[in-house]
């Protein structure tokens, strides 16, 4: 494991920061790991919307629709 050192966090956000972990039930540096493993596991939205773009459109069919909702697939 590695260690990461942040410089320069204004004071207001280290409070709201410990009081959200205490909320939370966790130290600060399990919350902000937390925070930071949530944070690596989401892809950055360019990459979403790039996948989007390069997908085949689906065609508007009602019935599709119908079924799809019916059969629980969305």
């Amino acid at each position: 494991m590695g260690t990461i050192q942040i410089r320069n966090v204004p004071e207001a956000t280290i409070l709201e920061l410990k009081a959200r972990a205490e909320r939370a039930g966790r130290s600060l540096s399990a919350y902000l790991r937390e925070l930071l493993n949530e944070e690596v596991s989401t892809p950055p939205i360019g990459e979403v919307m790039a996948g989007i773009a390069a997908s085949e459109p689906i065609p508007y069919d009602p019935d599709f629709i119908r079924e799809t909702i019916r059969d629980g697939r969305l």
